[in-house]
């Protein structure tokens, strides 16, 4: 039951949407469980985003949330990987990219929780 959220400065076609969409199904498997048959993705693009003070041209800030938890090392794992992906897709250095992880215990679907 992941989900990830980015928030991004640049404005994104429907194609790049649908590449970084499919790369983050392959990347979430890096997170032991996890998989892209229960992967929610969703874009904030096109987004004003201030860090140490400026203003960024190119900047993400990926928020990515599961249910349970996972080591730390598969976490900065999936760091890497993310901010990889967003230099290779969309040229954003990693030292302007932030990624959070919320690890959750409750998690509801279908009317019901898991």
């Amino acid at each position: 039951m992941p989900y990830i959220n980015s928030d991004l400065t640049i404005k994104l076609t429907e194609d790049k949407k649908e590449k970084i969409k499919e790369k983050l199904g392959e990347l979430i498997s890096i997170l032991p469980g996890k998989s892209e048959d229960w992967l929610f993705v969703g874009f904030n693009d096109n987004k004003t985003l201030y860090f140490r003070g400026e203003k960024k041209e190119r900047a993400a800030v990926v928020e990515v949330k599961i249910c349970g938890s996972v080591s730390r090392e598969s976490k900065e794992n999936l760091t890497g990987a993310i901010c990889n992906l967003l230099k290779d897709e969309l040229n954003i250095e990693g030292e302007n990219i932030y990624v959070i992880f919320h690890e959750i215990d409750d998690w509801g679907y279908n009317g019901t929780l898991f």
